[in-house]
This record gives C-alpha cells, sequence and structure tokens, in this order.
C-alpha cells in the first residue's frame, strides 16, 4: 500500500464518522444504520447489550425518544490495517436537551457528556461501514 492510498483510507474512514454523526443528529435514524454492515456490532457509550445487526441497530435508534442533540467528534485517529480494514478512535462530546417547538432547545443538566469512540471499519461494495462501534463514557454524569 502506498502512502497516498494509506492517506486515503484514513480520510475516507474520517469522512464516515462525520456522516455519521450529521446523520445523528438530524435524527435520520435509516442513514445511521446504512452505515453499519449487514452483521455489525454497536455498544452505546451509556452501556447496555451490544446490539447486533443493521436492522437491531436501526430498531434501538428509532425506539428511543426524540431529544434536542450535537455531538462533536475530536481527535479523530485511523489506524489502517490494510486495504479493506482500519480502525478508528475518536473523542465525543455530546450536547442534549429536550427538543423546543419554538427557539432554542434547553440544555439537560447532564450535558455535556464526555465519552470515546473506538471503531472498527471495513470497505464494502457501497464505501467505508462499520463492523463494530464501541462507545464509552470517560466521566461519570
Amino acid at each position: 500500500m502506498t502512502e497516498n492510498e494509506r492517506r486515503d483510507i484514513e480520510a475516507d474512514v474520517t469522512r464516515l464518522i462525520h456522516k455519521y454523526v450529521w446523520a445523528n443528529d438530524a435524527q435520520d435514524w435509516d442513514r445511521c444504520a446504512s452505515l453499519y454492515t449487514e452483521d455489525a456490532v454497536f455498544r452505546r457509550p451509556s452501556g447496555g447489550d451490544p446490539v447486533v445487526g443493521r436492522e437491531a441497530i436501526l430498531a434501538s435508534f428509532t425506539a428511543r425518544p426524540p431529544r434536542a442533540q450535537r455531538h462533536v467528534m475530536a481527535n479523530t485517529l485511523v489506524d489502517v490495517v490494510n486495504e479493506s480494514e482500519a480502525r478508528a478512535k475518536s473523542v465525543i462530546v455530546l450536547y442534549m436537551g429536550d427538543a423546543a417547538q419554538d427557539g432554542l432547545p434547553v440544555q439537560d443538566a447532564k450535558s455535556p457528556l464526555i465519552g470515546t469512540f473506538e471503531d472498527r471499519c471495513v470497505r464494502t461494495p457501497d464505501g467505508w461501514r462499520f463492523a463494530e462501534r464501541t462507545g464509552g463514557l470517560d466521566f461519570r454524569a
């Protein structure tokens, strides 16, 4: 693999993470789920059992009550394993609150939450996708 190919993979995986965050904040759950492989494993930063499979991941998103939210991803580091696999880790800062019908939402007292995502990403015919996405909180709320 050339240095340019490695950099292209790093950029593609970073873009995958950013596409996911924008879709998540827009609560576009179909788009979020489409960024996982069919057999992906998702572990929420808040804990609980792993969610296995794209359909189950979609169901877990649609089951959540709506909320105002904004994810900030930082310090993303992508390590290329080979041409079809990469691992990434990012710091996440999550601001959340109650949605308002008019004006800005009210920020939740537990907000912001700070944590980390560790990802295993694979190249598919549809582009890079999450095969595993594991979140964790770095501080108690």
